[in-house]
């Protein structure tokens, strides 16, 4: 299998595995959330390494960077959902770390990656 463009950079790799992450975690959360938090939560983690992808094959530093902002957005959205997560007692104080620090992992990738193309 060929790896693609984006597939090389430690941010997207980072991303989708937040991504996973947080599929994996989100089994747990109770039924009733399927169609409501749930629902947002995985938008919010899969457009994380979706923009990431489409952004790196955008051919102007400008279009890369506001994929790549968009995406920074998509993080901040995750880590409130998953602290009101938290707080409604559907994630532990655990299993929030683990997802607070691959967000702020990826995060801080991603932002040195939108610096580079400004």
């Amino acid at each position: 299998m060929i790896e693609r463009p984006y597939e090389r950079l430690v941010a997207w790799k980072e991303a989708h595995a937040l991504c996973l992450m947080m599929y994996t975690i989100m089994r747990s959360f109770p039924q009733e959330e399927k169609y409501a938090l749930v629902n947002q939560m995985r938008r919010a983690a899969y457009s994380v390494p979706m923009n990431l992808a489409e952004g790196n094959a955008r051919r102007s530093s400008k279009e890369k960077s506001r994929y790549f902002e968009i995406a920074l957005a998509s993080l901040e959205e995750l880590h409130y959902q998953s602290r009101l997560s938290k707080d409604l007692l559907y994630l532990s104080k655990t299993d929030f770390e683990k997802i607070d620090d691959q967000l702020q992992r990826t995060s801080f990738l991603l932002t040195k990656l939108r610096q580079s193309f400004r």
